[in-house]
C-alpha cells in the first residue's frame, strides 16, 4: 500500500520540477520565441525532450551528489526529503516574487547541506568543491563574454547576424511526387542557417538544463529510497514538461520581450557559454545554476564591447575612454569593423538601455541570501524535529 507521506513526497517533487519548467524553459527558448523562430508549443516539447536526454546522461552525477554526496544517503528519511524539497520550493518561490533569475541548484545544496550541519553528517570537501565552482563559474562566464566581446563580436556580428524575412522560413515544394521543402520567399541562406543554429543552441541550453536540474527536484527521493534514478529522472522530465507547456509560455514570452532589445547574436553567444559551463559542472557531478553564468556572461561581453575603443596599454592603466556598459552590445557594428583601440567612444555610448547595472547587484545578492536562508531553515528544522533518517 502507498502511503501517504511518499504520495506528499511525490506531489513536493512535481511541484520543484514544474517550477523549473517554467523558470528554465524561458531562459533557453525565449529568444527564439521572442525572435518568431519558433512557437511556444514547440519550444516546450523540445525543451521537455532534451531535458530528458541532459537529466538521464549528465544528470545522473548531480543527481548522485545530492542524494548521497552532501550527506549519507541514509538521512533521507521520507520526512526529511519532504522537508528538503519544502525548502527547496520556497526558494525558489521567493525569487520569483522578487523577479530573480531562480537558482534551484544552490537552493537544493543549501537545503541538503542543512540537513547535513543539524545531524553532524556534512560532507565538507564536496560542499567545499561545489562552493569552488560558484565562484568560478561567473568569473568564467564574464571573462568568455569579455574576450568575446572585445575581440571578436564585431566580426561575429558582421558574419552572423540574423536578418529576418517577413514570410516563412521554410515552404514545401509540391511540384514532384514527394513534396521537398524548399527556402520560404525573401528567406536567404544565411538566415536558414543561422535560424537553425539558434534552434540548435536553443537544444543545447535545454540539454544542460536537464543535466542541472532535473536532480533539484528528484535527489532527495532517490536519497530516501523512494524511487530509482530511472523513475526519478522520468518523473523529473515530465514535471519539467508539465511547467514548460504552462506557466513557461508566460516565462518565454517575458524573457523574450525583455530580450529584444539585446541583439539575438548576443542571446546566442550568452546562451552557448552559459550552457557550456553547467555542462562541464554537471558532468563533474557539481550542481550548477545556469543564472550565474548567464547573468555574468551579459555583463562580461558588455564590458567587452564597451572597451574596444580603449588600447590594451590604456585598458591596463584604466584610462578607458567610453563607459563601461552592458548598452554597449547594441552598438552598430557598421560596414568595416576597427581593430582594438582604433573605434570610436562615442559608437558604444548613448545606447538604448539593455541592463541595470543595480539588477547585477540583486541577483549577486540574492545567489548568496537564497542558500543561506534554505541551509538555515533547513539546519533549524532537522535540530528541533527527529525526522532525518540516522547515518
Amino acid at each position: 500500500m502507498v502511503s501517504l507521506l511518499f504520495l506528499i513526497a511525490l506531489v513536493a517533487a512535481v511541484f520543484v520540477g514544474f517550477n523549473i519548467g517554467g523558470s528554465s524553459t524561458g531562459v533557453a527558448w525565449g529568444p527564439p520565441v521572442g525572435a518568431r523562430i519558433t512557437s511556444k508549443t514547440a519550444a516546450a516539447a523540445l525543451m521537455t525532450f532534451f531535458v530528458f536526454l541532459g537529466g538521464w546522461t549528465v544528470g545522473r552525477n548531480v543527481i548522485d551528489t545530492l542524494s548521497s554526496g552532501l550527506v549519507p544517503q541514509t538521512l533521507f528519511s521520507t520526512e526529511a526529503s519532504i522537508v528538503v524539497l519544502a525548502f527547496i520550493g520556497l526558494g525558489m518561490l521567493l525569487a520569483n516574487l522578487y523577479g530573480v533569475p531562480v537558482s534551484t541548484s544552490m537552493t537544493a545544496v543549501g537545503a541538503i547541506a542543512g540537513l547535513g550541519l543539524a545531524t553532524g553528517q556534512l560532507d565538507y570537501a564536496v560542499l567545499g568543491s561545489i562552493m569552488v565552482w560558484w565562484v568560478i563559474a561567473p568569473i568564467v562566464g564574464f571573462w568568455f563574454g569579455a574576450i568575446i566581446g572585445r575581440h571578436l563580436y564585431p566580426y561575429l556580428d558582421q558574419k552572423f547576424a540574423l536578418q529576418q524575412s517577413d514570410g516563412p522560413l521554410l515552404t514545401l515544394d509540391r511540384s514532384g511526387i514527394v513534396p521537398r521543402p524548399e527556402l520560404g520567399p525573401g528567406t536567404s541562406p544565411r538566415e536558414a542557417v543561422s535560424t537553425g543554429v539558434i534552434l540548435a543552441i536553443a537544444c543545447y541550453m535545454s540539454f544542460s538544463a536537464g543535466a542541472s536540474n532535473v536532480a533539484n527536484a528528484v535527489a532527495p527521493l532517490v536519497g530516501g529510497d523512494l524511487i530509482g534514478v530511472n523513475n526519478a529522472v522520468l518523473l523529473g522530465t515530465v514535471a519539467i514538461g508539465i511547467g514548460a507547456f504552462t506557466i513557461a509560455r508566460r516565462t518565454m514570452e517575458s524573457v523574450g520581450n525583455d530580450l529584444t532589445d539585446l541583439p539575438l547574436l548576443a542571446a546566442t553567444i550568452v546562451m552557448v557559454v552559459a550552457a557550456s559551463i553547467t555542462t562541464v559542472a554537471s558532468a563533474l557531478g557539481i550542481p550548477m545554476s545556469l543564472a550565474l553564468s548567464t547573468v555574468m556572461c551579459i555583463v562580461g561581453l558588455g564590458w567587452g564591447r564597451a572597451t574596444r575603443p580603449t588600447g590594451v596599454a590604456d585598458l591596463v592603466k584604466g584610462n578607458i575612454e567610453a563607459e563601461i556598459s552592458v548598452d554597449a552590445i547594441a552598438a552598430e557594428t557598421g560596414d568595416e569593423v576597427l581593430s582594438v583601440g582604433e573605434e570610436d567612444p562615442e559608437n558604444v555610448e548613448d545606447v538604448q538601455q539593455l541592463f541595470d547595472p543595480s539588477t547585477v547587484v540583486r541577483f549577486v545578492a540574492f545567489w548568496i541570501i537564497g542558500p543561506s536562508l534554505a541551509t538555515g531553515l533547513s539546519y533549524a528544522t532537522f535540530a528541533l524535529l527527529p525526522i532525518a533518517g540516522t547515518a
